[in-house]
């Protein structure tokens, strides 16, 4: 079957456009935008990306059009496939369908920690014998790829409470049907599609919903938002993390105790750093001991799992000065990040300047104005782009960080800045969920100089 991909660069369809390869379909796509670690990951699987949205893309016509969540009435390849009556689907509803269906599904859904946890699960599944199925929004460095068909019965997905395409307003993980589902911590975000809070709970709800009384949700038992979606009704087992009617974690050296109830089962180890990464670490082992993995099994895998790509990913370093890479696009994610590089890091281990783009749709429209400048209160500087298409004052919103805050309307200015102000010992974190104009390697290029 020949597939066309819509939005084929985004990290989801990535992983979609690598399944449907390894199935053996003929898969191409299109694009407005690309940028690694999807777009190597697309080239390295030999498989075409055609800038744009040109109608003469879908031709020939493609045997079905596979449309991501980022297309929308208008756009000129939707408007061609509408008006010739060419054969579409949404990407949760392809995968449904022709990978999850008569598979454990062991989904990963949250706010923050979805790509990390995903893929600590899907590796204890591996490093175990099981052979998993996975897709992930991102690239576990274990396995050098964001999805892949699996050999075994389990497929762990990252679980995106985002809507599913511009003809089907649910959250795509609605359309996963998962046996296991983690539910990692639940907050006010995409605010261009949820009015408020509540809207999200009920999407979570609905998620609820799905998961078969014989299944199992394994909850952030710390989680108020999460409890309130409990409340409205739960006909599956459960087990809490972070909660003392469950799964716990406490740090000893670097690593931590992990304990069920109350009963010690061991020590982890793991090179991942911060509070949020034992708690993804700990609702990965509750997870997998579902799909049989005895916690002292998962253990050992968490040993040998080496992080995912864009997360506290070390990109380089020039002249004592380290460049770190980092997905945080949340200010409880950006809070969390800077200090778990501090205790990665120690006392004694410099300074960190952050440098961010507010490139999502929610922190574009302004809805994580007022609470931004406390997340990055920890960092030594705040270098912060404010990009044309903002639709807030950042130096006014963030003001509250007096001298440690520098705002730039141009990229070039704040490379500059931060090289400027950048001494041997300090790690610039560079924070995005997207390109950031190859920030990273022109600090890099910058500080050589």
């Amino acid at each position: 079957m020949r597939l066309h991909i819509l939005g084929i660069c985004g990290t989801f369809m990535a992983g979609i456009a690598a399944l449907a390869r390894e199935a053996g379909h003929s898969v191409t796509g299109s694009d407005a935008n690309a940028w690694p670690p999807m777009s190597t990951q697309l080239e390295a699987l030999g498989i075409t990306v055609m800038p744009g949205y040109d109608p003469a893309h879908l031709q020939p016509a493609p045997d079905v059009v596979v449309v991501g969540n980022v297309i929308t009435r208008g756009n000129p390849a939707i408007e061609y496939l509408l008006n010739a009556g060419l054969p579409y689907v949404s990407g949760p509803q392809w995968l449904a369908e022709n990978v999850l269906h008569g598979r454990h599904v062991l989904a990963v859904a949250g706010t923050h920690g979805k790509t990390t946890t995903t893929s600590v699960l899907a590796w204890l599944l591996e490093h175990a014998g099981l052979e998993p199925g996975f897709l992930v929004g991102g690239v576990p460095v274990n396995f050098g790829v964001s999805a892949r068909l699996g050999k075994g019965r389990h497929f762990v997905i990252e679980a995106d409470e985002y809507d599913t395409a511009f003809f089907d307003k649910r959250s795509k993980f609605l359309h996963y049907h998962p046996r296991t589902a983690i539910l990692n911590n639940l907050e006010y975000d995409h605010a261009d599609i949820f009015p408020d809070l509540a809207a999200i709970e009920r999407q979570f709800h609905h998620l609820v919903r799905t998961v078969p009384g014989e299944g199992l949700l394994v909850v952030n038992g710390a989680d108020a938002n999460l409890a309130r979606v409990l409340g409205m009704g739960c006909w599956s087992g459960v087990e809490y993390f972070d909660d003392a009617r469950g799964w716990t974690a406490r740090r000893q050296g670097q690593g931590f105790e992990v304990a069920q109830r109350g009963v010690t089962l061991g020590q982890a180890h793991t090179p991942m750093a911060g509070a949020h990464n034992r708690s993804n670490a700990l609702a990965a082992i509750a997870a997998a001991a579902h799909a049989g993995v005895a916690p002292a099994a998962a253990l050992r895998g968490l040993e040998s799992f080496r992080g995912v790509k864009r997360r506290l990913e070390l990109r380089g370093e020039v002249r004592g000065v380290q460049v770190y890479d980092d997905f945080a696009h949340h200010p409880t994610a950006i809070a969390v990040t800077i200090a778990a590089l501090r205790e990665q890091l120690g006392d004694g281990g410099g300074r960190i300047l952050a440098v961010l783009e507010p490139r999502s749709n929610t922190m574009r429209l302004g809805g994580h104005a007022e609470t931004l400048a406390d997340s990055l209160r920890d960092a030594a500087l705040s270098f912060v782009y404010a990009r044309p298409d903002l639709k807030w004052d950042a130096q006014g919103a963030l003001g509250s960080l007096g001298e440690k805050l520098r705002v730039h309307a141009q990229l070039d200015a704040l490379v500059a800045d931060a090289v400027a102000q950048a001494r041997p010992g300090d790690r610039l974190l560079v924070m995005s969920n997207g390109d950031f104009g190859g920030i990273h390697e022109r600090l890099l290029a910058a500080l050589a100089v």
